[in-house]
């Protein structure tokens, strides 16, 4: 079978499963295949939740890592990407009380034993998804490194951290003001909380002082006062007046009665008040609000918590709102205060809502007894990182937010009243009330000696094993093998959503486990959009799923916004195609809108490669050797397929070859610093619009009409130019890459004798010398065959039609008379009437043409009918003169007056438009005589 004997078009479906398994099953993801010496390349994965689908940002990073490791692997690095996955706390428990839900129980039903039973049974059918859709996108990871987040390694590497920072005195336990989220009943940090702008209404009421008399007025019976949840009056224990306050200085120590409940409370100063908002007074929930909590301590004011974890009134709330849900108390706490006149209005306001990220409810602040950590001693080693220059983010803007956050950072709240996830290695004594922390479960009370010691029922963050994962899927907190060689890793590319969630947690937590760092460089992109730059959202039915676009998808399957695009559902583009339009279209840190026209353009460009490859090979066609097999690289069935090593001679030769340099070089400057859409675009550009359109068109002639040493001089060229092309296109779309390649590496014979047995372990191409003078000579070659061809287009000119040419090329005559061949197979002129000379007179009635200091003359004869062209082109012009003469008038009468400014603008445009056209067929006119 021959070896260029491969399908007419390139087909994603046969060919992307079958090589991704050979590649795995060859061992080509691992790092040892550099050898001991190479200097290692890491990347651990941002872990997918188990419950995950794949969706864009999946698509993104994986894209993105993947290319850096493909890259660096070319590279002769040791490059190790870690795969794994996160137990993904809430989400993972949502799923599974769902489906506890559907068979009519509850957790609290079947108890915590059972859950977790459930749960682990949960996630070995489901975790798994996510992995499997990532390996479609070509995830080159070292799989028999793949890690869990609550495995068995990960699992002792949490406890081990718990308790070094206990015992560093940096995590307490102790009421503080947490968010606290209703639907998903756990506390939840500041991060995972979303702030909406919303409608709100602002709530005016009058809080009464002590002894005094309603009717006096404001600053004398009562003070006045404004709040967005009127239900928190009932925890109020002071109000507050800024100092400088002329309205109400002279209350401050005064007390007040809080409405309905009678309770009193001090009039306090704080200069946190605004005295412009609102009424100026300011009523302080320290047990609702985090800034009045601040406040609360500040001035040592009592703590008041009116609303349960089931965002029910309270007993604090007095009798006749206890047991209210909060928004039912706020309705009639208000109508009762009304009937009592202690209301004064209400009105319309836009307010920042605070709702959880996960569930969606408005969080409400609350009083807990929570575990925390102390940020601040960490938070100042992730400053100096970075500050340092020890850790690189990429882009160089979002270093500013990365500090600014760092530099007002709250203590991270790490305990979660959930079932699933690790669990706070604390144990409570019954009989001392002390309190044990063990990394191995203990079995007595480290104070008293008692056996009635039961563990801490809350859970951690799930961040905070994740911050622990650069290092702990290493081996931490073992000395491994792994953790020697390949911390600290190399990179850390994630999106910018997740800095502060977890990057910076990554290292902090790094700095201080490891006194290392966790990687050397941060890479953040973006998120991506739709076309018309909105959020992805089922409720928009913009939502792309990324293997529809890898397989097709029926129309059933869209969204309605998509649907309306693809009425009829959409056609298969392959791995390649999605990552190369995610990985060309966006840039570090910044937002990307996806077309899918554009995933449709770069599927195009793998069949452009697919094409070009089965052109060369038909090329080859003498040269029949065995099909390699795949799996195996068998070469044995090849026969002596020898093609000699020229230099090159010729012009077309040393251009291509120039430009195959120039774009080596640049695509590797882009590559090593981290300009990967613009590494790509140049290789894309270079591959189509100059090797597909200019030289494959320019090989024809020595392929078909040149001498032997000729021809095989154009097929080595052929064959070097697209390996070297093909292998920096890889690392981009490794798939139709290395099925081409492999087809090529056959055909070439001898001539690859030392290629490898598969790209994606190819070295990456070096790049040459540049032949400037032959990039030169070829660039007016290029121009001249452009401006020819326009021309013909031009005065349409039938395709197959030759034409005469007078060229007057003055010092380039001999560069011009040696590519009189290509020239004229080009622009189909004719050979026999070609005149090439240093200096030419130009013919009558001729088309001039001036590239560079070459000037190229036309007859008009043999581009038109002189006679019809005159009378077609004289009608064209009495059209467009009758209009121009009809506009003219239009503009100088009352309609210029009279008319809206942009009609009026409209037809002032218009006339430009006329007579530059009337001057350009004057002009073409006068050159036909």
């Amino acid at each position: 079978m021959p070896a260029f004997d491969m399908p007419k078009t390139y087909d994603p479906a046969a060919s992307e499963r079958r090589i991704y398994d050979w590649w795995e099953q060859s061992g080509f993801f691992k790092p040892e295949l550099a050898g001991p010496d190479a200097k290692p390349f890491v990347i651990s994965i941002p872990p997918p939740n188990i419950t995950g689908e794949l969706h864009l940002g999946h698509a993104m990073f994986v894209s993105l890592e993947d290319l850096m490791i493909r890259y660096k692997r070319m590279r002769g690095y040791a490059a190790l990407w870690v795969p794994g996955y996160d137990h993904a706390g809430i989400a993972t428990q949502l799923q599974v009380e769902k489906m506890l839900a559907r068979e009519g129980t509850r957790r609290q039903d079947i108890g915590r034993d059972e859950f977790l039973r459930r749960t682990w049974q949960w996630k070995e059918k489901y975790g798994g998804h996510i992995v499997r859709q990532l390996r479609r996108l070509g995830a080159s990871c070292d799989w028999d490194r793949m890690r869990f987040t609550m495995d068995e390694g990960l699992s002792r590497a949490v406890r081990e951290a718990f308790v070094r920072l206990y015992r560093m005195g940096l995590i307490y336990r102790g009421e503080y003001l947490i968010n606290w989220s209703p639907g998903l009943q756990t506390a939840v940090s500041d991060l995972e909380v979303e702030y909406s702008e919303e409608d709100a209404t602002l709530y005016y009421f009058k809080y009464p002082i002590a002894g005094a008399n309603l009717d006096d007025g404001p600053g004398v019976g009562y003070i006045p006062v404004a709040t967005t949840r009127p239900e928190t009056i009932l925890g109020d224990t002071a109000v507050a007046v800024h100092p400088d306050d002329e309205r109400y200085r002279h209350l401050i120590g005064a007390t007040c009665l809080v409405p309905m409940l009678k309770r009193t409370i001090p009039v306090i100063h704080d200069t946190y008040v605004d005295m412009a908002f609102g009424t100026g007074a300011l009523k302080i929930t320290p047990g609702h609000d985090p800034n009045d909590f601040t406040i609360g301590q500040r001035h040592g004011l009592p703590i008041i918590c009116v609303l349960g974890r089931d965002v029910k009134m309270n007993t604090e709330a007095g009798p006749h709102y206890a047991g209210l849900d909060r928004f039912e108390c706020r309705k009639k706490l208000w109508a009762d205060m009304e009937a009592a006149g202690l209301t004064i209005k209400t009105e319309k306001y836009r307010t920042q809502v605070p709702r959880s990220q996960r569930g969606g409810e408005i969080v409400e602040p609350m009083v807990s007894t929570q575990w925390f950590v102390k940020i601040k001693p960490m938070a100042d080693m992730g400053l100096e990182a970075v500050r340092s220059g020890r850790i690189t983010i990429i882009p160089e803007r979002l270093t500013k937010v990365y500090y600014n956050w760092l530099e007002n950072i709250r203590d991270w709240c790490i305990s979660r009243q959930l079932w699933w996830g690790h669990r706070i290695p604390a144990w409570h004594c019954a009989d001392c009330g002390g309190m044990t922390i063990a990394k191995i479960d203990p079995t007595h009370c480290e104070h008293c000696g008692s056996p009635r010691i039961e563990q801490d029922p809350d859970v951690l963050d799930t961040w905070f094993s994740s911050g622990l994962w650069p290092f702990s899927t290493l081996g931490w907190p073992d000395d491994t093998p792994d953790l020697r060689r390949y911390y600290p890793t190399t990179v850390m590319e994630t999106g910018y959503d997740i800095l502060f969630f977890w990057v910076a947690r990554m290292i902090m937590q790094g700095l201080l486990y490891t006194n290392d760092i966790p990687f050397e460089t941060v890479y953040l992109h973006g998120i991506i959009r739709d076309d018309q730059g909105r959020k992805m959202s089922k409720t928009t039915g913009n939502v792309l799923d990324p293997i529809a676009l890898l397989d097709g998808a029926r129309p059933e399957e869209l969204g309605e916004y998509v649907r309306a695009q693809y009425p009829d559902g959409l056609q298969p583009m392959g791995a390649d195609a999605l990552r190369f339009t995610l990985l060309t279209g966006t840039t570090p840190g910044t937002d990307m809108n996806l077309s899918l026209q554009r995933v449709e353009g770069n599927r195009n460009f793998t069949n452009k490669i697919w094409n070009a490859v089965r052109f060369v090979l038909a090329q080859l066609s003498g040269q029949e050797s065995g099909v390699r097999s795949q799996e195996t690289g068998d070469r044995s069935q090849e026969a002596d397929t020898h093609l000699p090593t020229y230099q090159p001679t010729n012009l077309p030769e040393r251009w291509i070859l120039s430009r195959l340099s120039a774009t080596i070089a640049d695509a590797t400057r882009l590559m090593d610093t981290f300009q990967f859409g613009e590494a790509g675009r140049q290789i894309y550009d270079f591959f189509w619009s100059e090797f597909c359109d200019w030289y494959l068109e320019i090989s024809k002639i020595a392929l078909y009409r040149g001498d032997a040493e000729a021809k095989a001089r154009t097929q080595e060229t052929l064959i070097k130019v697209l390996d070297e092309s093909l292998r920096m296109l890889h690392p981009f779309i490794p798939y139709v890459t290395e099925e081409t390649w492999g087809y090529l590496r056959e055909a070439a014979g001898d001539t690859a004798a030392d290629w490898p047995a598969a790209l994606i372990i190819a070295p990456w191409p070096e790049a040459a010398p540049r032949d400037e003078a032959a990039e030169a000579e070829m660039g007016l070659l290029m121009d001249m065959v452009r401006a020819i061809r326009n021309a013909r287009a031009e005065y349409n000119v039938k395709p197959g039609q030759p034409i005469q040419a007078t060229i007057a090329a003055g010092k380039l005559t001999p560069v011009v008379q040696a590519q009189a061949e290509i020239l004229s197979t080009l622009t189909r002129l004719d050979p026999g009437r070609l005149t090439i000379a240093a200096h030419a007179d130009a013919p009558d009635r001729a088309l001039t043409l001036v590239t560079g200091a070459v000037t190229t003359y036309l007859p008009l004869a043999d581009l038109v009918d002189l006679d019809a062209e005159r009378a077609k082109l004289g009608k064209e012009l009495t059209d467009a003169e009758s209009q121009i003469a009809r506009t003219e008038g239009l503009l100088g009468g009352a309609f210029a007056q009279k008319a809206p400014a942009h009609v009026v603008q409209r037809e002032r445009e218009k006339l430009t438009e006329l007579k530059t056209r009337a001057a350009r067929l004057r002009a073409r006119l006068t050159e036909l005589g």
